[in-house]
């Protein structure tokens, strides 16, 4: 009686929790299907617009390097650390289990490396639209030295953002076996601060002005009213792209932060599917950068076609220096004399009063001109 107790009671404890895991193993499954179906979708649309677009702005711009201006070099800067971050997706993308949290090693470092290339990248947009609006509004230029300084301070500010953090961190966590960067309340907050609500602040002052500026000059200036457009459109398709990428993330973390929720655990591991969408999302910017700032741009149109002309011009002469033939073989007619015997060889020889050689020389020499 004391057995059958107890094995009904197994039984009883026993059927929830079956029930329970196979419910979680469902909902996995079909988390897994959807982030697989976002992951793809990414693969196929945006990130090769991504990596082929950077590499591109690259290639134009270093092919006419003697000829940078300052924000030529503003392009190339950005479209390295684009780059960077678009090479980067491709493991969020395939890493639709977040297996790399677990391991708190590579889940520092991955973070690390992400930190620093997204806040290079959006502290290079914002300088560009506050680069912009000084030229535009001030009438300052500046010099290619002043904005190599620039450039290198962009790079060194992002570095010290992302590595003093971990630092400090480090010495608070230190002895924790699985401690992540990812994990910490702090640097998730100066992540929102410093690279979305003040960039997109800035970003959204400067080209505001910029627009006012652009109008005002259309109105006294009616010859280039097309050309002002195409700059207003550039300016607003540019502010609402970073919007839209770069909120969902942030709105995330945020609530997510306020609820107090990222205690114990990441957010990615706590909601899978929703930290793998605004991902991806993310950067989304990256790949569309090339898009706004370079192919919108008439100045980079006009670096392409250049860049294009030059290279069909290199690769016609390539195929025709290829075309062009080193040694022709002997034709129909140098074939036929060489066929005769040797008796009319010595026919034609005695009458010319020339060598048979000579005569095969001098038809194989017609057959070639």
């Amino acid at each position: 009686m004391y057995v059958n107790s107890i094995h009904i009671e197994r039984n009883f404890t026993l059927h929830p929790n079956v029930s329970q895991v196979t419910f979680f193993g469902l909902q996995n499954q079909q988390l897994y299907i959807i982030s697989l179906a976002l992951s793809s979708i990414y693969t196929i649309t945006l990130f090769p617009v991504g990596l082929i677009g950077n590499i591109l702005i690259l290639a134009v711009n270093l092919d006419l390097r003697s000829h940078l201006t300052g924000p030529d070099l503003y392009f190339v800067n950005l479209a390295v650390a684009d780059l960077t971050l678009v090479a980067d997706s491709l493991i969020e993308v395939f890493n639709l289990k977040k297996e790399y949290y677990n391991n708190a090693g590579l889940c520092t470092f991955m973070n690390l490396f992400q930190q620093v290339n997204m806040y290079s990248s959006v502290f290079f947009l914002t300088w560009m639209s506050f680069d912009r609006f000084v030229a535009l509004t001030k009438s300052i230029g500046h010099s290619l030295s002043h904005t190599r300084l620039c450039c290198c301070l962009i790079w060194a500010s992002s570095s010290l953002l992302t590595l003093l953090p971990f630092a400090v961190a480090q010495v608070q966590h230190a002895g924790e076996i699985h401690f992540c960067f990812a994990n910490v309340t702090q640097i998730q907050w100066l992540e929102v601060m410093l690279g979305f609500l003040l960039p997109f602040c800035v970003l959204g002052l400067c080209y505001w002005r910029i627009g006012q500026a652009l109008i005002r000059s259309q109105r006294l200036q009616r010859q280039q009213k097309p050309r002002r457009q195409r700059a207003l459109r550039m300016i607003s398709a540019a502010v609402l792209v970073f919007f839209i990428c770069w909120l969902p993330e942030n709105v995330f973390i945020s609530v997510h932060l306020l609820r107090g929720d990222a205690e114990g655990g990441t957010l990615w591991q706590d909601y899978p599917l929703t930290g793998h969408a605004v991902r991806l999302a993310a950067f989304s910017n990256s790949c569309l950068n090339p898009l706004i700032y370079g192919f919108l741009g008439e100045t980079f149109q006009k670096k392409l076609e250049h860049f294009l002309h030059k290279r069909c011009r290199w690769a016609k002469l390539q195929k025709s220096a290829l075309r062009k033939p080193i040694y022709a073989p002997a034709g129909e007619a140098c074939l036929q004399e060489c066929d005769t015997p040797s008796r009319s060889s010595n026919s034609n020889s005695s009458q010319t009063g020339a060598h048979p050689t000579d005569v095969v020389i001098s038809v194989t020499h017609k057959t070639l001109l």
